[in-house]
Formats: structure tokens, C-alpha cells, sequence
């Protein structure tokens, strides 16, 4: 079946903060100069947001300069922040809270905002349509179209999810949206992105790109205990010194907390399971005491990248650019990139309509004018003095490489005569599970902490049972044949949604098992399997978790 081209000027891969972004400032420039631009933006989740996971404590900078009035406007920026703590977590029942004054600054959360970021994209996504652009939603972006080397658009999936309460499916073909720009906006680990970085050799001056597996729960708490606008950051237990994470806890609007744990993936011991660290997390004293009394009504998981500036690739290639965590612009020493995100998708536009807009003497081409955007910008300069949190807690541990990043941001403000490398990337790291400790989990007690199926459900996730598997093995033969006896094929723990099984027959023969219906599209087993044998490829259009309020 012949799929139907679809013709604009900008196409925009991803309705997130930065595609939206990038959409309402095209959208903007394009009505003040009263030029017209076809502008699409197309996404995989069957709705703006269903996809969107994040903590999220927002910084509203970016969101200032796209809409001064955003307060006029409504946007949904939840409830400022009026605590800001830090507890480092001793064991399992006591805690010291951090003196404010040894918090490092980019840790500090005055002026910032307790939000979802899935409500804030939905509300972006509002005003995106009302400055023209066309949402399509429900279609997941499979391929990147090519003239020669330049990018001319990208195809799209067939969509077989409806979202209507039943999950029939409905069968829609893929199109070929083709634009004379493309804005690759995917987030973190995006499957186009990652084909354009390995095509265009786009990481040949970068470091790896390290990342994070971050895991979110909401919660309806008791209002005694609810206190808006509190922000409580945690490391320490139950991660041991080496590994590097911690957990938040975030008191937002209507009685709801939302609240986490991130583990870095650069983590070493295979027997380590994420989802089981956030659930023992909890039964911690401190965690406890909020959460009993109320009810869990959420969870998500998605990996984030934490690489910083020294793994960012090369932003663009030709007729494509790569904004937010498509390219990697988290800041991992604020546990912050929704702000950063919306800047490069903001710059991005406005190289875009610099090169299709305006008169002679602009620039030639929007792939040049953006990168020299991005290092003239307040983005550049924040990741810059933030360049060394990550290699520091990754080649120090957590207490010295937290000691080294006060020194750092709050004596030196940043500006220190050295760049630390990390060149290793993170699946490398683990050691063999004949030398790694065992970790001995609690069973979930049914009150604060719970298993992962009842959690998967609470994810609303969804793929139709006939749909191709969207997790194929390169060698089907590596999971039981290597992966099991070298590091006891630790896909069955560092997956968040039990995707990943072995099985044993009756005779005792081990055996792989992919539940691909379980997917939450976090995409940690791309980056986590030690013999990078895992490709995550996107399913059907409007598949996976439908998040509300994330």
C-alpha cells in the first residue's frame, strides 16, 4: 500500500516542550511578518501528553520569552515551589537534611513551578494550533526521508490503537510528510535521532550519551499531610555510594504528590533492579510518613539523558535539526531540561524562519544559524557551568562527586579550568553476576510499595495484540546464551515494566520471553543490554502508555 505525501514547510517530530515550542514560535514570527508556513507536528502518543513522563519541578525561563503572558493565557503551571530541601538518606530508616547553604545552586528550586508536564505540553499543544500548525497525533514517525543526503521529511507508521475506552483497533495507513525543514524533537533516545547520529557520524567529537532511568508514582495523599509546593530531593540509601540516583518527592496541586526515584545507568551491578529500588525507596521513613493514609493513582517510567554538554552530537544535519533531548540538553545537576528543551526548539524556529523568510543577506541556512544560536544562549552557557556534575558522580561516587559540584557551582560558579570526560558509555559498566552482590527486595506490602503489573496497569498502556513485536533482538540466540550466564540476562530487572522474562521449560531450558504489550516505550533496554542486541522500534501509531497528568 502506497503511503499519501503530505507537503509543508516545517515538519516537527514529537509534541513535546520542545516540538511545541519550536511549533508556537514558528507560529508567532510567521503571524507577525504575515507570511503564511504549513507547519506540522506529528506524535506518537494518541494524544499531546500520553507519552510525557517527567518529575517535574519546571523552570519557567523559556516559557516567559515564547508567552510573557502565559499567566493571562492559563497556562497550567500548577503551584509555585515554597520548600526547597535536600535529604541525604543514611539507611533505611534515618536521614540528615543537607544545611541549604551546602546545596549546590542549580539545586535550588526558588521561582520554579510544581507541575505536569503532560498538562503543559497538552496547553502548549492548544496554542500551537491556535498560531495555525497542525497537530497529528496518533502517528508515530518510522523513517527518515532523504534527497541525496538531505533530509526531506520523514514517513510514518501505520496507527492501529483508538483510544475510546475499548482499545479496538482502527486502522489508519501511514502518510509521507515531507517539509522543507524537518525539527527532530523525539526526546530522549529518539529512534530517528539515533539513525541520523549513526548516518551522519554526529557523535564523532562527543562523548557518549549517558543516561538515567527515571521512575514516577502519583499520589493522592491524605490533605493533613499535603503541603503545596514543597520540594524534597533525597540521595543516599537505597543506592549504594557508587551508584549514582536519588529520589524526589514533590508536593503539587489538589492533594496530589508526585514523586520518584532516577538511577543512573551507568550502574555496575546486574542483579540491581530500578523499579524495586523506587519501591523500597518508599518504605523509607521519610517517604512513608506522606504516603500512608493515601491512595497511588500513576506510575511512568522513561529514560532521561544526564551526558551534558561534553555528549552533545552535532545539532543538525542537512534539511534536519535536533532540539531538547533529542540531542541531550537536560541539565543533570538541576535534574531540570523542560526549560532547555523549549529554548533550543525556540531557537531552532527562528533559524528555520530566518532561512525560509526573510529577505537577502539572512542566513543561508538554518543548520549553521542554529548552532550559533545555541552556544550565543543562555542554554550553552548553564550546561557549560554544569559540565562536570555527571563524569564527577559517575568517577567519584555520589558523596565526593556532590562534595566536588558544591565547590564547583558555589565558590567557582561554574568557571573551573578543566572538563571531565566520560567515555564510556553505560551498558559497558556492569560487572559479571558472579562478582556483583546479590540484592535481597522486600515483597510489596500492598501500602506504599507494590509490584509491577499492578503498576503497568496504573500506566494504561496499550498495543494491539497483532501488531509486529516493537522489540526485535539483531541475535535471538544472545539473551540465554550469553546475557544469562554472564550477567544473569539482567533485562528481567533494569525493565520497569517486566517486559523481559526467562522462562524455564519442563525440562529446564531457559528460554527468552519479550511481553511487548507491557511497554512503557521508556527505551532502557536499548541502552542498558550489555550486548547491544535490543532495538526498540516504534509500534503502531497511538500504542503504549496513555499518562494523564504526568
Amino acid at each position: 500500500m502506497s503511503r499519501e505525501a503530505l507537503e509543508f514547510d516545517v515538519v516537527i517530530v514529537g509534541a513535546g516542550p520542545a516540538g511545541l515550542a519550536a511549533a508556537c514560535r514558528l507560529g508567532q514570527l510567521a503571524r507577525a511578518a504575515g507570511r503564511e508556513l504549513a507547519v506540522a507536528v506529528v506524535e506518537k502518543g494518541a494524544a499531546v501528553g500520553a507519552h510525557i513522563v517527567s518529575g517535574a519541578v519546571i523552570e519557567p525561563r523559556a516559557l516567559e520569552e515564547l508567552f510573557p503572558d502565559w499567566r493571562e493565557r492559563g497556562a497550567p503551571l500548577g503551584v509555585p515551589v515554597t520548600d526547597d530541601r535536600v535529604h541525604w538518606l543514611r539507611n533505611s530508616r534515618s536521614a540528615v537534611a543537607v544545611p541549604r547553604g551546602l546545596v549546590p545552586r542549580l539545586l535550588r528550586n526558588h521561582g520554579n513551578h510544581v507541575a505536569s508536564l503532560g498538562d503543559l505540553c497538552r496547553w502548549l499543544g492548544e496554542q500551537a494550533e491556535a498560531l495555525g500548525c497542525s497537530l497529528l497525533p496518533g502517528f508515530a514517525a518510522t523513517e527518515v526521508l532523504y534527497d541525496g543526503d538531505r533530509v526531506v521529511g520523514v514517513a510514518t507508521g501505520d496507527s492501529g490503537v483508538a483510544r475510546d475506552g475499548t482499545h479496538k483497533p482502527t486502522f489508519q495507513p501511514g502518510y509521507e510528510l515531507r517539509g522543507r525543514y524537518v525539527v527532530f524533537a523525539e526526546g530522549c533516545r529518539g529512534n530517528l535521532g539515533v539513525a541520523l547520529e549513526r548516518r551522519f557520524a554526529l557523535r564523532a567529537a562527543a562523548d557518549p550519551q549517558h543516561y538515567g532511568l527515571g521512575l514516577k508514582e502519583i499520589w493522592q495523599v491524605d490533605p493533613a499531610k499535603h503541603r503545596p509546593g514543597e520540594v524534597l530531593h533525597t540521595f543516599g540509601w537505597p543506592l549504594d555510594d557508587a551508584t549514582e540516583g536519588g529520589g524526589f518527592v514533590y508536593h503539587a496541586a489538589g492533594h496530589r504528590v508526585y514523586l520518584g526515584l532516577i538511577v543512573a545507568l551507568s550502574y555496575a551491578n546486574p542483579h540491581l533492579d530500578p523499579f524495586a529500588e523506587l519501591q523500597r525507596w518508599k518504605t523509607h521513613r521519610t517517604i512513608r510518613a506522606v504516603l500512608e493514609g493515601g491512595q497511588r493513582i500513576a506510575y511512568g517510567a522513561r529514560a532521561v539523558n544526564k551526558g551534558g554538554l561534553q555528549s552533545l552530537p552535532a545539532l543538525s544535519v542537512p534539511g534536519g535539526l535536533l532540539v531538547g533531548c533529542e540531542a541531550g540538553f537536560l541539565n543533570g545537576a538541576k535534574i531540570k531540561g523542560s526549560h532547555t528543551a523549549m529554548k533550543t526548539g525556540m531557537l531552532a524556529a527562528e533559524s528555520i524562519f530566518a532561512a525560509l523568510c526573510l529577505p537577502a543577506g539572512a542566513p543561508a541556512d538554518a543548520e549553521a544559524d542554529y548552532a550559533q544560536r545555541v552556544r550565543a544562549s543562555w542554554v550553552w552557557d548553564e550546561l557549560y557551568r554544569a559540565r562536570n556534575f555527571s563524569p564527577a558522580m559517575t568517577k567519584f561516587g555520589t558523596l565526593l562527586g556532590g562534595a566536588l559540584a558544591f565547590v564547583e557551582q558555589n565558590v567557582l560558579g561554574g568557571r573551573v579550568p578543566f572538563t571531565l570526560r566520560n567515555r564510556v558509555p553505560d551498558h559497558a559498566r556492569l560487572e559479571r553476576a558472579a562478582a556483583a552482590p546479590k540484592i535481597a527486595y522486600p515483597k510489596p506490602d500492598g501500602v506504599v510499595s507494590f509490584d509491577r503489573m499492578s503498576s503497568v496497569f496504573l500506566a494504561s498502556t496499550a498495543h494491539d495484540e497483532n501488531q509486529p513485536a516493537h522489540l526485535q533482538l539483531a541475535d535471538p540466540a544472545v539473551p540465554v546464551a550469553a546475557n544469562l550466564p554472564l550477567y544473569d540476562e539482567p533485562a528481567q530487572r533494569y525493565c520497569p515494566a517486566g517486559v523481559f522474562e526467562v522462562v524455564r521449560d519442563g525440562a529446564g531450558a531457559a528460554h527468552f520471553r519479550i511481553n511487548a504489550a507491557n511497554c512503557v516505550h521508556c527505551k532502557t533496554c536499548e541502552i542498558k543490554d550489555p550486548a547491544q542486541n535490543i532495538t526498540w522500534v516504534p509500534p503502531e501509531g497511538g500504542s503504549g502508555p496513555s499518562y494523564a497528568g504526568m
